[in-house]
Formats: structure tokens, C-alpha cells, sequence
């Protein structure tokens, strides 16, 4: 090993370590052809709930997503990952309306939701999670909840809608009087994620949502996410970190460089995919 210090992910032996510059590079060069329009339809199976066209979009004057291509299918999970600042959250702000859209589509279930604001694409089922904590920690647990159903027009319902998040979370239950500031790592996630649900959203954006947790609610998020998939049915996009346990969780993964999405296939092939594997997964 040379004595020149090496910058980079430091994901498994030392022999496999590489540098942000060569995955950077390397991953340009994986993005030279992308996938066709035809190969990521038929990831999402023919049947898209949603459905990303042609997205060119970024903040203020500046673009950062150039002519993005993506579907999901009801029911499904979609992990992007990728290089810093690929441009993988910039998707996810993009279908909520964080973003300028200068060109392309965004459409949920058929309805072109491209020029609604955050509040409407609420309104049709999409949900956002933050990448930060998000949670209010001088409010109790069910205060954090009711303010999830912020958009009902009736207080009385966003209160009942948190009690049936409550059925479901005998944990959180449990904590309903507590202040959100006390509560652990993976108990503020668990309230992040329940706080969505309040406004029982068909699709979940959920940005980074291990970052910053001790391994052991790593893996008890990532238990929480599988049981909102498989047993209640949401489609989940997210952007994940660990690109290992994001694409172990997600039926389809996408890998994006500088904005444009440079492969696309099954969660579990990407996994086994050489390149991959050595630029994301230390392997």
C-alpha cells in the first residue's frame, strides 16, 4: 500500500478500499449508455404507480438532474444510490416539488403531478420523509403525530388517523406522553416514519434513512420499511447510503452518476454485479 493517504468509503478490507476520484470516474464511465426506456418499464413490472419522464430539474437556475427516467410499481421498493452528489436526493425533491422542473413529467397513477405543489402531491397519496431529524422534540409523540394530518381539515380526524398509527405501534404507543427529544435514534425514525403515515400516503420518498444510526436500528428501520411494503402495501423510493443494505431491501435499485441514471435492474442483481460491488459495496 502506497503512503499517499487515500480518501474513499472504507468498506471492507483494506486491499478493496478505493477513492471518491476512481469511483467518481469509474461511474461516469458506467453511465455512458443507460438503461432503455423499455428495461425500466419492465422493472416496474408494465404497471407504474409512478411514473418519471424525461426530468430535467435543480434549484434555482442551476440544473442537476439532466432528462431523468424513472417507474415504480405499486407495492414496489426503488433504493437509488450512487456517488456524492449524484444528484439522488434531488430525485426524491424533485417528486415532492422541492425543485424547479425545466422539463420532463411526473406522474402518480396516471395524473400528471409535475406543476402541484408539496401540499397537493400530499393530497395524492405522496409523502415525503427527511433526510434530518425531522421530529419536534419538545412536542410529545402524539403531538408529532397530529401535526402529520396537518392537511385534514378536520382536527378530529388527523387525531383518529394517529390512533390507528398507534394501533399498529405498540412501541410508539407506549411513548405517546414522552417528548420526542428523548426518544432513541431509531425510536425519532420510527416517529418520522409513523407521522407520514398519518395521511395514509400510497407512495413514501424516504431520503438517507439510516444515516446517523447505531447498527442496531439500522436494521430495525429497515424491518420497519419491509413491513410497511409487504404488509401494507406502499411503494417506497429511497435514497440510502449503504448502497449493501439498500439494494438487500429494494426490488429494484438504480445507479445514478451526475444526474442521470447510469444502470437499473433488480435489487438482488445489482448486488451481484462486479462493478457494483466494487464501486459502492467494498467489494
Amino acid at each position: 500500500m502506497s503512503d499517499k493517504e487515500t480518501s474513499g468509503y472504507h468498506v471492507g478490507g483494506v486491499d478493496t478500499v478505493i477513492s471518491v476520484d476512481d469511483v467518481a470516474r469509474d461511474a461516469k464511465r458506467l453511465a455512458e449508455e443507460g438503461p432503455s426506456r423499455e428495461a425500466i418499464a419492465g422493472l416496474a413490472l408494465g404497471d407504474p404507480l409512478l411514473t418519471i419522464h424525461g426530468l430535467v430539474a435543480g434549484y434555482g437556475k442551476m440544473e442537476i438532474l439532466h432528462g431523468i427516467d424513472l417507474q415504480v410499481g405499486k407495492g414496489q421498493s426503488l433504493c437509488l444510490i450512487g456517488p456524492n452528489g449524484a444528484g439522488k436526493s434531488t430525485v426524491l425533491h424533485s417528486i415532492y416539488g422541492f425543485t424547479n422542473i425545466f422539463g420532463g413529467s411526473i406522474t402518480v397513477n396516471g395524473t400528471d403531478i409535475t406543476r402541484l405543489s408539496s401540499n397537493q402531491r400530499l393530497e395524492f397519496g405522496v409523502a415525503y420523509i427527511l433526510q434530518d431529524n425531522s421530529v419536534f422534540p419538545d412536542m410529545t409523540v402524539e403531538e408529532n403525530l397530529w401535526m402529520g394530518g396537518f392537511l385534514m381539515k378536520d382536527p378530529a380526524a388527523a387525531r383518529s388517523a394517529a390512533e390507528r398509527v398507534f394501533e399498529s405501534n405498540p412501541r410508539l404507543a407506549e411513548r405517546r406522553h414522552m417528548r420526542a427529544g428523548v426518544l432513541s435514534g431509531g425510536e425519532r425514525r420510527l416517529l418520522e416514519f409513523s407521522r407520514a403515515l398519518v395521511m395514509d400516503p400510497d407512495i413514501l420518498l424516504v431520503d438517507e434513512p439510516s444515516i446517523g444510526l447505531e447498527p442496531r436500528f439500522i436494521d430495525m428501520v429497515f424491518e420497519i420499511l419491509d413491513d410497511l411494503q409487504r404488509h401494507q402495501g406502499k411503494t417506497i423510493v429511497m435514497v440510502e447510503q449503504n448502497a449493501k443494505k439498500g439494494l438487500e431491501f429494494a426490488d429494484i435499485g438504480y445507479v445514478m452518476v451526475d444526474g442521470v441514471i447510469a444502470l437499473a435492474g433488480p435489487g438482488d442483481e445489482l448486488l451481484e454485479n462486479p462493478e457494483i460491488g466494487r464501486l459502492f459495496l467494498g467489494g
